[in-house]
């Protein structure tokens, strides 16, 4: 999916809604645990009350890997769901990969190959030769940590290095020689949101994916304010506010009318700032 196709599909459904997959097994609704696959069988009844209002999923690789081949399966059998039934919407892998660069070639093959997610999220710790390998796939995205929405962010993300420039502002600058606005992203928490500012300062036309809005306490209106584009830049994803909304048998139209508001939020803010 190339910016400009990300970039119209949010114009049509008027939404930079992300919703994440966190589909922790032990707090989907009971009466799903008679199914084969519980956890495919919840994702897919999410991802048909919610999709008009999403333009992007994000399944947290977490919730997954820790019920063996079984999470595979479920996962494999969501991201097929969404490609055939709705190929216009973005499918993030929410991975946080980084490795050395001959483990990361087996990494990019694994989610662009064999999984065919769009994006994956990829921290930087180890450098520029652990992330290209995911930039070597034309139409896929990797996504940078740069400055995440939870506490531990102030143990490193702050800390001064070069030219007493702060290691997140490091990783936003010297990352850019590796990808471009076409195929790199970067994780932003909403938490941060009054260092928006500055994120944008460094990459202007980047898209972020924010996470932290709702149940973390992070402002959607804080952050379209700063963190907003003129081709919006921005996938704010929203997880167990939305997943979760209910546990009874309705858990799926309790999720529509939560996706539902925060999308009516976003059409107000497009609105004002495009």
């Amino acid at each position: 999916m190339t910016q400009q196709e990300l970039f119209e599909n949010i114009k049509k459904k008027e939404s930079f809604l992300c919703v994440g997959l966190d589909s922790d097994i032990t707090k989907i609704p009971k009466f799903l645990m008679q199914n084969d696959d519980p956890v495919y069988e919840f994702n897919r009844q999410i991802i048909d009350a919610t999709h008009t209002h999403a333009i992007a999923y994000k399944p947290n690789l977490a919730f997954y890997e820790c019920n063996g081949t079984k999470g595979w399966e479920s996962l494999e059998r969501t991201v097929a769901y969404l490609k055939k039934n709705h190929p216009d919407i973005f499918i993030i892998a929410d991975a946080k990969r980084g490795d050395i660069g001959n483990t990361s070639k087996l990494y990019a093959k694994a989610f662009f190959e064999t999984i065919n997610f769009d994006a994956v999220t990829v921290a930087p710790y180890m450098g520029e030769d652990s992330v290209t390998p995911f930039l070597s796939y034309a139409g896929k995205w990797i996504i940078l940590l740069a400055l995440t929405s939870n506490k531990g962010a102030f143990d490193f993300q702050f800390t001064q290095g070069f030219e007493k420039k702060q290691l997140f502002e490091q990783v936003l600058e010297i990352s850019q020689q590796w990808g471009t606005e076409s195929n790199m992203m970067y994780v932003v928490g909403a938490t941060k949101s009054e260092y928006m500012q500055r994120v944008r300062e460094i990459i202007p036309n980047h898209f972020l994916l924010v996470p932290g809005v709702g149940t973390q306490g992070g402002s959607l209106t804080e952050v379209a304010k700063y963190g907003m584009n003129n081709h919006c830049g921005l996938i704010v994803n929203s997880s167990r506010d939305i997943i979760f909304a209910s546990s009874d048998e309705n858990f799926a139209i309790a999720a529509c009318a939560k996706a539902s508001a925060i999308n009516q939020e976003m059409k107000i803010l497009l609105m004002k700032y495009l």
